[in-house]
């Protein structure tokens, strides 16, 4: 059998192949399936890159035989257009580019802001549909219904239309001591500018920090010497008399800067603009319905046995939601919520239709004016890409974080 083989192989090979050096190697090599893998993919790449590139040349040559200019020099032109609700300084003198940093920051704080909405709306009408109360439950769950089933961009229309139809600044809707709602937006006071604030935030920061070493080094020495420490307590102390202290000795501002009518608009304090808080609420709303559900279903898939323990050892429905079912729900919750969450960023883009100037509605002006529709397109997919890409890593690595440590 053995001699069968051998002469079946020589005879397979061509006759010169045995006088190369390490040739019987080299096929050997090659019967691996992660060899040839490897090379498969780097043929694949080969591709793409070259059909990407002829793609590339192919654009170029047409643009030029139409005498369209290519590049992105044209990023350092003068923009000669304003920006009405910005982050960072911009006057028409400024180029482009800043135009586009301008416009991308807007779309990050609405982001963010959307995020941080839609995040605890959700959490609230995810637990919400699993009350035993009866009511309770019927409205969470109409208002998932609701939501979800209108198209985001018809929710912030409705929003627009909405807040335009408020009262003039003359005729504004008191909040009471929170500020003034018209159809120019929401205008509240906010702390006068004082160098203690800075501060605060500061010491504000730095007790997370410590409240975050504390926890871990806490939980080192219950699953090491047995031993609790009364962590709840320390992280409030923290967190509150750290920047109560380091306010006092700043000097205490109390000040606050409150908006006033003058003219025909209110001056001082914080306006939040129309177009932005349409486009909050749409986009916020919109993605609550679906945080909820995915709230709910991760509630839903702890075991109803460690509930009935629960309530059978006196635990209060707060202390059942902190110590069993969020803890344990979490790593159900997060990988569907960073999809949320980057569907959020993309949505941001529905603020053309409202006028806020983010990085869509400005790409738009770039391309108006400039005529490189193009590379303006490219710039806007790429930083969308990178949002989108920076999301799911951050998601990624907090899904680390709650997961279930297995020992």
């Amino acid at each position: 059998m053995k001699s069968s083989q051998k002469t079946l192989s020589s005879a397979s090979a061509p006759p010169w192949l045995g006088t190369l050096p390490y040739s019987r190697r080299l096929l050997n090599a090659f019967d691996s399936k992660s060899l040839r893998a490897w090379i498969y993919q780097c043929l694949l790449g080969l591709l793409i890159v070259a059909f990407s590139y002829w793609l590339y040349a192919n654009v170029v040559e047409n643009l030029r035989s139409q005498n369209i200019a290519t590049g992105f020099g044209f990023l350092d032109h003068t923009a000669q257009f304003e920006i009405g609700e910005k982050l960072i300084a911009f006057t028409p003198r400024d180029s482009y580019l800043r135009a586009l940093g301008v416009g991308l920051l807007n779309t990050l704080y609405v982001t963010l802001c959307g995020i941080v909405l839609a995040t605890l709306l959700g959490f609230s009408v995810g637990i919400a549909r699993v009350s035993r109360n009866w009511l309770l439950a019927r409205l969470a769950g109409g208002y998932v219904e609701l939501m979800r089933n209108i198209p985001v961009i018809l929710q912030v229309i409705f929003w627009s239309v909405v807040i335009r139809n408020l009262p003039s600044p003359r005729d504004a809707i008191e909040l009471g001591s929170l500020g003034f709602l018209t159809n120019r937006g929401l205008s509240f006071s906010v702390p006068a500018a004082h160098h203690g604030w800075l501060w605060t935030g500061i010491a504000l920061l730095a007790a997370v920090l410590i409240s975050l070493i504390l926890k871990r080094v806490a939980r080192y020495i219950r699953e090491n010497a047995g031993r609790s420490l009364p962590t709840g307590r320390l992280t409030l102390a923290a967190i509150i008399g750290l920047p109560l202290l380091v306010w006092w000795l700043s000097g205490a501002p109390a000040g606050l800067d409150r908006p006033i009518l003058r003219g025909f608009n209110f001056r001082g304090g914080f306006t939040v603009s129309p177009e932005f808080t349409a486009l909050l609420l749409g986009i916020a709303l919109y993605s609550s319905a679906f945080i909820a559900e995915i709230v709910r279903a991760g509630i839903q898939s702890i075991p109803k046995g460690q509930l009935e323990a629960a309530r059978a050892l006196s635990f209060s429905p707060w202390h059942m939601m902190r110590h069993i079912i969020i803890p344990q729900a979490m790593r159900v919750i997060v990988p569907p919520l960073t999809s949320q969450y980057v569907s959020l960023s993309k949505n941001s883009s529905i603020a053309v239709v409202v006028g806020y100037p983010e990085l869509a509605n400005i790409s738009n002006t770039l391309m108006n004016q400039t005529g490189q529709a193009l590379e303006v397109i490219a710039i806007m997919m790429v930083v969308y890409l990178t949002v989108s890409i920076v999301t799911s890593l951050l998601m990624n690595l907090f899904n680390r974080v709650v997961a279930i440590k297995e020992r």
